[in-house]
């Protein structure tokens, strides 16, 4: 049983989904957590809210209240691949995550996460992502370390004040003359079938994404991404609409069956460089991974 050392915080939602308790909520919002499961977490200690007082299965649902819990896993995997740290200071750290590598806990993966291993580390426990990447995704994090600073660092998510570039590789038609082509790609995404898929539908546009291809060979090519606009799995859909799925993608443009993870087949999509303002200096920072994707 693998069992997390930092605890996962939720925060109950403002209107109440016809609840009494807080165990209550719980099975609503985990429901492939079984209710033993979450009992046995409450009775050992595992539950507490954000003063450290611990739950009870009686604990009433009370809006806005953060609960922290602890994750177990049976049989956690261990990602045979290293993170690296690019550059650190006393407010933010930039790290490269490889392929495979969750950013924080989630599904079977407790510990083994960039989030954890970077607390690990370093030493330092206020360490906490800034955003995400999916986890089959390799590329630069940003994290916050000052809690006192960190609102500033949000904001410029929040606000799309970073400037992301990604590369992808994917399979092109033999001949096809594709370097220095560029495609503004807008459309409206939104969830599909299963839930942790995407989908283009009708309707007002709210994705939007510059591609370009900068290298190609007969059988592939090498892109260069930017999001504007930042939907899940935005990149990989936008590619595939184009009639460029990238490759090693197991969802677009079609969902494959579920697998164990093949090291040797990464996806081929690479979070390169991250560019903004720094909100404390006003100066401009840049932060680039040197390596880069590879084309047969």
């Amino acid at each position: 049983m693998a069992i997390s050392q930092y605890p996962s915080k939720l925060s109950l939602p403002i209107i109440n989904p016809g609840v009494a308790t807080v165990f209550e909520y719980l099975l609503i919002k985990f429901p492939y957590v079984k209710a033993s499961v979450w009992q046995q977490r409450i009775n050992d200690g595992k539950v507490h809210y954000h003063d450290g007082s611990l739950l009870t299965m009686q604990s009433p649902f009370q809006s806005q209240q953060r609960i922290y819990y602890y994750r177990e896993v049976e049989n956690e995997p261990i990602i045979p691949f290293a993170e690296n740290i690019l550059f650190q200071d006393q407010h933010i750290l930039i790290a490269y995550k490889p392929h495979f590598l969750a950013v924080t806990p989630g599904g079977i993966y407790v510990s083994e996460c960039l989030q954890n291993r970077l607390r690990q580390r370093t030493g330092i426990d206020t360490l906490q992502a800034l955003h995400r990447l999916d986890r089959v995704t390799a590329g630069l994090v940003m994290f916050s370390i000052n809690p006192e600073t960190r609102a500033l660092y949000h904001d410029l998510f929040e606000n799309k004040r970073i400037h992301k570039t990604y590369q992808a590789v994917a399979k092109i038609i033999k001949n096809q003359a594709l370097i220095d082509k560029e495609w503004q790609v807008n459309n409206r995404i939104e969830t599909s079938e299963p839930r942790f898929t995407m989908r283009i539908t009708e309707g007002e546009a709210n994705s939007h994404s510059i591609i370009k291809c900068i290298q190609q060979t007969t059988q592939q090519a090498l892109f260069e991404l930017t999001p504007i606009t930042g939907k899940t799995h935005q990149l990989r859909v936008h590619m595939q609409s184009l009639g460029f799925p990238i490759l090693n993608d197991k969802y677009y443009p079609h969902l494959q069956p579920l697998s164990a993870d093949d090291y040797s087949a990464p996806l081929q999509l690479l979070a390169k460089e991250l560019k903004f303002i720094d909100p404390i200096t006003q100066q401009p920072r840049h932060f680039q991974y040197d390596g880069n994707l590879s084309l047969l």
